[in-house]
């Protein structure tokens, strides 16, 4: 395959900041050098690359877009990239970063004490400390505000017990942020691998996202001491801005693996011959690539306005849901399309099509599946909230 130059049509490049350039470049490279040549490896294995997560540390990606503590302190733009450039290598990769960052790092940085920030984010920055987000449960997915994991105060400790489900990183993850019913209210609290009642088995048997970890969590009487709750928090506004930021990452994130297929989709159109000439030459063939360009930069679009906002303090979450609904919308299907042109060769995992179309299956559902966030916009739209 060609090497990889990005897609640029509309010349967004010369909207960049240098350092968001740098910042995208530093990952593109990385991701060509470190990311494809042995994700298909894990991806048909199940397993995630650990090995890797040291680099993402030392390059500074994690939780790349907060302030202080060791932390890059990128512009919401820069963040975005980065999740574009790690997602064309895989979206493994990019949840990784986003649930570290996004759903783990920031509830400690926007709603924990100095201490807990002290203790945990220089590490977690680095790579050192990996988190995880427990909010999902078995019964309860689109309703979060109905989930039953409970905690209930014990002398100097909170006990908890209940079950977390579809947990990205848990099965590694050196502390959980775990989200439970404190006295009837929803409270952040923070548990730690080793604490007694707590475990995090992995689940087998996906067809999408197989190089990401993706766990249970479980406690039964898991007593943890009472300064690891987030004091500044309650209720399920803390949760959801937590998914607002990850939402965020996605819109752009999705934009690289729809990337990734359009670039394989355009080699693959050139040196195919039939009837002997490239497939690239037939008009149905450059329709369906016209159609990924066209989609790919509305997306760019929409993602590189919703950074800008977003770094002003403008972006509200029905933004962000509509940047992820659409770009992920949007993904999937040139994913398929990109299959399309791949003919039968479209399965193999020669090509990154399959690997693509599968994990976004995952994308489209998670952080808030396509239907809750149109009724999000429908919200929005009429003032009547649809869904509880």
């Amino acid at each position: 395959m060609s090497r990889y130059e990005g897609v640029d049509f509309y010349r967004m490049e010369q909207h960049l900041t240098d350092e968001e350039i740098m910042v995208r470049d530093l990952v593109r490279d990385w991701v060509d050098e470190k990311v494809l040549p042995i994700i298909e490896e894990y991806y048909t294995k199940g397993t995630f690359p650990t090995e890797l997560i040291s680099e993402i540390g030392e390059m500074g990606l994690f939780g790349c877009n907060l302030e202080g503590y060791e932390c890059a302190g990128f512009s919401n733009v820069s963040y975005g990239l980065v999740c574009q450039e790690l997602e064309r290598g895989d979206s493994a990769i990019r949840s990784c970063v986003s649930v570290q960052g996004s759903l783990s790092m920031y509830p400690i940085h926007a709603f924990g004490t100095e201490e807990q920030k002290q203790k945990y984010l220089p590490g977690m920055a680095k790579g050192e400390l990996i988190g995880c987000f427990g909010l999902t449960e078995p019964d309860h997915g689109s309703d979060p505000g109905g989930m039953e994991t409970k905690a209930v105060e014990d002398g100097d400790s909170y006990v908890l017990n209940g079950a977390k489900m579809w947990i990205t990183n848990g099965t590694i993850a050196d502390l959980a942020i775990v989200w439970a019913k404190l006295e009837g209210k929803i409270r952040g609290f923070i548990v730690e691998k080793d604490d007694s009642g707590f475990t995090a088995p992995e689940m087998k048997g996906k067809h999408s996202l197989r190089a990401s970890i993706t766990s249970e969590l479980v406690f039964q009487d898991c007593k943890i001491p009472k300064d690891r709750i987030l004091p500044n928090v309650q209720g399920l506004k803390g949760p959801l801005s937590c998914l607002t930021q990850a939402r965020y990452g996605i819109a752009w994130g999705s934009l690289g693996a729809a990337m990734g297929c359009f670039h394989s989709s355009v080699d693959y159109s050139k040196s195919r011959i039939m009837f002997e000439k490239p497939i690239a030459s037939f008009q149905l063939v450059q329709n369906k690539l016209a159609w990924m360009l066209r989609e790919i930069t509305k997306g760019q679009l929409l993602a590189y306005h919703l950074g800008r906002s977003k770094d002003k303090g403008e972006a509200t979450p029905e933004m962000v849901s509509l940047g992820k609904m659409n770009n992920v919308d949007i993904a999937i299907q040139i994913a398929r399309m990109a299959r399309d042109i791949h003919g039968a060769n479209g399965i193999l995992n020669e090509y990154p099509i399959m690997r693509h179309m599968a994990n976004l299956e995952s994308v489209y559902t998670y952080e808030g599946t396509h239907d809750i966030h149109n009724l999000i916009l429908g919200r929005w739209i009429t003032g009547i909230q649809a869904f509880e």
